[in-house]
Parts: C-alpha cells; structure tokens; sequence
C-alpha cells in the first residue's frame, strides 16, 4: 500500500531515497536549506520545503514537510566535523516536538555505526551491543537515537549504517596517498548508498517499527588489505599503514537484516 512520507534531509541519500521511494508509487515529500535545489526535487517528483533547524528554532515550512505523513525519515548528519560546537542533541529534541504536533507515528531515523566504540578486542558489534563510543560526535548521536525511541507517540525504528560508499563516494580516495594510517589490521564496515536505499525501502514494505537494526556489507576485509587493493584498483598510491601500535576496530554484523528483513547485500567489498 502505497503511503505519505516525508524525508528531513535531502542530501547525498536522502535525496536518492526519496526518489527511489517515488518510483515505488509513494508519495514523498522533502525537506532542504536551500531553494536553490527545489527544482532537483520536483524532478523527481519529490515535494520541496524549505527547513533549516537550529538549536532553538526551525525556520522554513517544517509543519508543511511533516503535515499528512505517515512515515518520517530524518537523515541528517551531526555535522559537527564543520561546526564542532554545534548541539544536535537540542535541533533534534526540539525537531521531536514539532513531529509530535504533526501526529506521524512511524520513524525512521538514520544514525550510523559509530556509536559503538573501537577496541583492540575487535568485538562482533549487534543491536544487542552496548552503544558506548567515546567521542563528542557519537555521544551526540546515542542521545538523539534515545530521544526518538523513548518518545512513547513514536514507533521509531533506528537504522546504523557502517562507512557510506556510492558510485560518486569513491572508498580509492578515502586514503590513498595518506601516511601514518591507523589501525590496519582493523576489519572495514562499509556500506553502498543502494544498499542503505534498499534496506529502508524494505523496512517500511515489511512494517518493522520499534526496532533497531545494523547494516554493513558482510565482507570485512582488514583496513589494509582492502585500502591497497581498491587503490591498486585505481592506480593510486596506497596508504602508509601504522604498524608501531596494536589495531583497533569493531566487526559490524548484518545478521538481524538479512535474516529479519530477509535482505540481500547487492554490493560487497
């Protein structure tokens, strides 16, 4: 049955989603910053707002973006790379309030793997997994995650992707030509921009609110091995690899959504 979604966060997947979501006969609408992209939305079918959330306001024509759907997907980056001071625990708290007065009820909410922290021990991360990562980022990103699943008006369900790649997120460039690299012998958890589309689009096909699921492609090559190989690929110059200190990483494991959602990867590494 087809529904009325609206996506917070058009960006380099919201966008793709949302057209993907079009093309399965669903109405979506959603939301950007800019005008200025309005035009890339309505070719797709998608229907533009513009929304800008700060901490203690949301310009734009958020009630518009939100009103008569039945599903939310917010997809937006902490950003705190750029704007390290930035509080997004308050711009989602405060966005929570305004999906409240909408009355949606289903949500899915885009987080992403790093909420699970590195160690030496290299564990086989799962849902079960205590969401534990130290930095300011992560931190951020678990209080918002606990914000939309403690909201008793919400059947929210959190979605973890490891590392995003796509056809235009080349992994060749990541670190090619990089001295001093980290953790080599650190297993890779990436994920393809069509599998994180698919992987949603299954979710809401299949109903699964209230739930939590981890999502990188099975194949966990070694940091090493995989960087010098997708760089020889290229011919670009392979990353220098730090050997001096022990390699930390996590094992993301993809089991819940290939056995609950009955997903198949269709990219591996």
């Amino acid at each position: 049955m087809n529904k009325h979604i609206s996506i917070i966060g058009c960006g380099w997947l919201g966008l793709p989603l949302a057209a993907a979501l079009v093309k399965n006969g669903h109405i979506v609408k959603g939301s950007t910053t800019s005008k200025d992209k309005f035009e890339l939305l309505k070719s797709a079918g998608i229907r533009p707002f513009e929304v800008t959330i700060f901490e203690d306001k949301i310009e734009g024509q958020i009630q518009d973006c939100l009103a008569d759907s039945q599903i939310l997907i917010i997809n937006i980056p902490p950003g705190l790379r750029k704007n390290p001071n930035s509080d997004f625990t308050k711009k989602m708290a405060l966005l929570c309030q305004h999906i409240e007065k909408s009355g949606i009820e289903n949500l899915i909410y885009v987080s992403s793997t790093s909420v699970y922290e590195e160690t030496v021990d290299m564990p086989i991360i799962t849902e079960e997994s205590p969401t534990n990562a130290q930095s300011s980022s992560a931190k951020q990103l678990i209080a918002v995650e606990e914000i939309f699943k403690s909201n008793l008006n919400l059947m929210t369900t959190i979605v973890r992707f490891g590392g995003l790649i796509g056809d235009d997120r080349d992994p060749s460039k990541f670190l090619s030509g990089k001295t001093n690299v980290k953790n080599p012998d650190g297993p890779v958890n990436l994920i393809h921009q069509e599998d994180c589309i698919g992987i949603i689009k299954t979710i809401i096909a299949a109903r699964k609110w209230q739930t939590e699921f981890n999502a990188a492609a099975p194949q966990h090559p070694t940091r090493k091995a995989y960087y010098n190989a997708v760089c020889d690929a290229k011919s670009m110059p392979r990353p220098q690899f730090d050997h001096t200190a022990p390699s930390k990483g996590k094992l993301i494991s993809s089991k819940k959504v290939e056995t609950n959602l009955k997903y198949r990867f269709l990219h591996s590494l």
